[in-house]
């Protein structure tokens, strides 16, 4: 089994964190929130034995740090696309396979059409992406997303990480509530609260809900009133894999997907909620080396 690596790599902006392992084409795994690169670590053993996987920490998630602390740049999908592109660009990668969730979802998905020519395929686990529109601030829905707006207050940090027992609970409730198994994060929580305990990250992981908002209000109040842009689908090979009990993307969500992806292929997985690659690893895994062996192949 290939050695797993911890990895640093600096661009202009960012002190960039990764894990690397194995040999062969390139897959970038993105995570989420409230994630890192150490959400991959049932996956990574496995798709190693075929690839050259790289897991990279997002701006101020993890271990990857701004070179410039006084750095006021929102955290937007753009900008995360630009931090991608900077970190293949340092490790000499022309072009390479995306395996992305939650908040890096957001981020393939600007990268892939700002760079569609260093993609080679996109594999999505419950894909936030414009079509669900409106649907987010559904009144049955609200009561899910109720942390997005938390997360703007200027407290909110504080309040969360006030000491190890408040990170505990806040992030246990997520872990929890978002997976199928109450209980699925149980053997890494206190690795998420270690993660969470590295200076800034609480607000490094609130910062993108902050530079998002935004754009988030826009596309919900264009797509409820039916005169958001409709963007060229993206003709880039695409695999959704959707956790059937994720509370707070819902798997029926994904009916507009092919509007916005020529070539894609959606499956919704039973027994899984928000964290489909950490709670289905062994489905997940084979997934991912089924679907990029044919991508890669031509």
């Amino acid at each position: 089994m290939a050695d797993i690596t911890s990895n640093r790599l600096s661009t202009t902006l960012l002190d960039i964190h990764y894990l690397r392992a194995g040999a062969g084409d390139p897959l970038v795994l993105l995570h989420g929130w409230p994630e890192f690169s150490g959400v991959w670590r049932k996956n990574i053993p496995v798709l190693a034995e075929g690839f050259d996987v790289i897991a990279p920490d997002l701006r101020k998630f993890g271990k990857t740090r701004l070179r410039d602390p006084e750095d006021k740049t929102p955290t937007t999908p753009d900008v995360l696309a630009e931090d991608l592109a900077a970190l293949m660009d340092g490790l000499g990668l022309t072009r390479a396979g995306i395996v992305c969730h939650d908040v890096g979802a957001y981020a393939a998905q600007a990268f892939a059409r700002r760079w569609p020519e260093r993609v080679s395929g996109l594999l999505f686990f419950d894909c936030p992406y414009p079509g669900i529109g409106g649907r987010w601030a559904e009144p049955g829905h609200l009561k899910e997303i109720w942390y997005q707006s938390f997360h703007q207050k200027a407290f909110a940090a504080d309040l969360v990480g006030y000491n190890r027992d408040t990170r505990r609970i806040y992030f246990k409730y997520f872990l929890s509530h978002w997976a199928h198994d109450p209980n699925a994060f149980d053997e890494d929580l206190e690795a998420w609260v270690d993660n969470f305990m590295l200076p800034g990250n609480v607000q490094g992981g609130f910062d993108w809900y902050i530079g998002f908002n935004d754009i988030r209000i826009r596309v919900m109040t264009e797509m409820a009133a039916g005169t958001a842009p409709t963007p060229e689908p993206l003709d880039i090979p695409t695999r959704v894999l959707w956790g059937a009990s994720d509370p707070v993307l819902k798997a029926e969500w994904s009916d507009r997907l092919p509007e916005y992806f020529n070539e894609i292929d959606v499956t919704v997985v039973p027994e899984a909620g928000h964290f489909v690659p950490y709670e289905r690893p062994d489905f997940a895994n084979a997934e991912i080396v089924r679907f990029f062996e044919r991508v890669f192949a031509g």
